[in-house]
């Protein structure tokens, strides 16, 4: 089903890479050190035919918040409750449905590409978009807590939740409550579910990771000193920063739920896309440290900070790696502070290091890896899985 065409003695230099895809068939091939689709062919036959395209996923993915909406606060629609109920219906529309939803959306598409379309049933994709949903709620969960800690000002392109008005610090006890929306959503979908332990551990572990992983983040990026720290901004602690604050919910989480749901419970399953999802993750971060500083905030829908917020990002860490001693002294005086000028300084010596040509090449380079990461161990799982992952994410503006 997964076939390899190679035309020459290296694996990613000149092959081509056929495999199925939700809706057909995909002819990969390199192009200036990357695959790149060139040939998409639509299934007309077969039990392809009979499976849900993506676009028709994401609208009945979308069809179905309001009713999870109802589910989740219908128990305190009660007249001594009601100013609860209403505040948290308000909180969860403001915060979950309006990100782009590939997290969510990718618990669906992954458990579609494991489970055969003949045993593939309207219960089972129900359950498949809660736990999509799910993912979403944790995703909102971070995000409300993560921009009161960042001191952030917008998010999906409208003002951070806790910058509404009324709202300020309540937005914390908000985060509480979506998490915790998670986990009565499980109980009735999955209590009588064999996977229901399982997906029950999965979460509380993602979540134990996601915090460590935050924390990390603060700490590296906390400094009482009148000149930033630069001996903490390293490529290690980018990394391990990076894998338990964004890899393990944002990629590795969504596939893992798949499996469970598809009755693939083994290690060796679970440790192959763990691995591929955790690189795919640690590529995915470069990328959004990029965009903070180079995106458009119209696009990206945030303004960037990382500078200002003296975060360890991977565009301060390369250009530790290039700087001589007289702009290191610079970058000692001006990384980590708020004005404008320090923030055009620290810009500017990005651009004479040419930082913008080394993520381009670095983009290339983690591209070509992930694909080769992808197609020697990915023996036992349908590789399309993580190759559609890496297609959505490559060359991303937002």
């Amino acid at each position: 089903m997964y076939t390899m065409f190679t035309f020459g003695s290296k694996l990613l230099s000149e092959g081509l890479i056929l495999f199925r895809t939700f809706t057909g068939l995909q002819i990969l091939s390199r192009n200036r050190s990357s695959y790149q689709c060139v040939i998409s062919l639509a299934m007309s036959d077969g039990p392809e035919k009979k499976r849900l395209c993506v676009h028709e996923d994401i609208a009945k993915f979308d069809s179905l918040f309001p009713e999870l909406l109802t589910e989740v606060t219908s128990a305190f629609n009660t007249a001594d409750t009601r100013d609860a109920f209403d505040w948290f219906q308000e909180v969860l529309r403001y915060n979950v449905p309006h990100g782009k939803k590939n997290r969510g959306l990718a618990t669906v598409q992954s458990y579609r590409s494991l489970v055969k379309p003949d045993s593939l049933t309207e219960e089972d994709l129900k359950i498949a978009m809660v736990l999509g949903w799910c993912v979403e709620l944790l995703q909102a969960f971070f995000l409300v807590a993560d921009d009161i800690m960042d001191s952030s000002t917008t998010r999906r392109g409208q003002p951070c939740w806790y910058k509404m008005k009324n709202v300020g610090m309540i937005a914390i006890n908000d985060s509480f409550y979506i998490e915790s929306c998670i986990y009565i959503l499980l109980k009735k979908y999955l209590r009588n579910k064999p996977y229901y332990a399982d997906i029950l551990d999965l979460f509380h572990e993602t979540t134990f990771k996601t915090i460590h992983g935050q924390c990390l983040d603060i700490v590296t990026a906390s400094s009482d000193e009148k000149q930033t720290d630069l001996s903490k901004f390293t490529m290690g602690r980018f990394t391990t920063t990076v894998k338990y604050k964004t890899a393990y919910y944002s990629f590795h989480l969504p596939v893992a739920l798949a499996l469970f749901l598809a009755g693939i419970g083994d290690k060796e399953s679970h440790a192959v896309s763990e691995k591929i999802l955790l690189e795919m993750g640690h590529f995915f971060q470069v990328q959004d440290d990029y965009l903070d500083c180079y995106g458009d905030p119209k696009v990206t829908g945030k303004l960037g900070s990382d500078i200002e917020d003296n975060k360890c990002s991977w565009l301060i860490v390369k250009a530790l790696e290039k700087v001589d001693s007289s702009q290191k002294q610079l970058l000692q005086e001006h990384y980590g502070k708020a004005d404008a000028d320090s923030i055009h300084i620290v810009k500017s010596l990005y651009s004479k290091l040419n930082l913008k040509q080394t993520y381009v090449e670095y983009e290339e380079e983690s591209y070509e890896k992930l694909c080769r990461i992808i197609e020697e161990e990915c023996t036992s799982l349908p590789k399309d899985i993580f190759f559609s992952f890496a297609q959505k994410i490559y060359k991303r503006e937002k």
